[in-house]
């Protein structure tokens, strides 16, 4: 006989956080895809194997966050969630910063 565990889901700051971590985490998969393939034949093998692991670990990374936040985002207490949300907030930074380089570069 199976037992089904109970999934809690409900809408809370932190639940939003982890619905835009997971749209983040795929938009950076697909982005750095892109940019991996239009700049396949100008950049070095090093330069390409850093490519390729941050674009393999960082969307993991944030859809399975974002993942945890959507689940489990109700048991956290509010300063926990402000840490979320911050933290995100760092990581929005840092992929917007890395998609502008990227461009800037391509386009030279």
């Amino acid at each position: 006989m199976f037992y089904f565990a109970q999934v809690n889901i409900g809408i809370n700051p932190a639940s939003k956080t982890g619905i835009f971590q997971i749209g983040l985490g795929l938009f950076y998969l697909i982005f750095s895809i892109i940019q991996l393939v239009q700049n396949r034949n100008r950049t070095t093998s090093l330069n390409l194997a850093f490519c390729i692991v941050q674009l393999v670990i960082v969307p993991i990374f944030l859809c399975f966050s974002g993942l945890v936040l959507l689940f489990q985002g109700w048991r956290l207490d509010p300063i926990l969630q402000i840490q979320q949300f911050l933290l995100s907030l760092l990581v929005v930074f840092l992929v917007l910063k890395d998609i502008l380089i990227n461009t800037i570069n391509r386009s030279r």
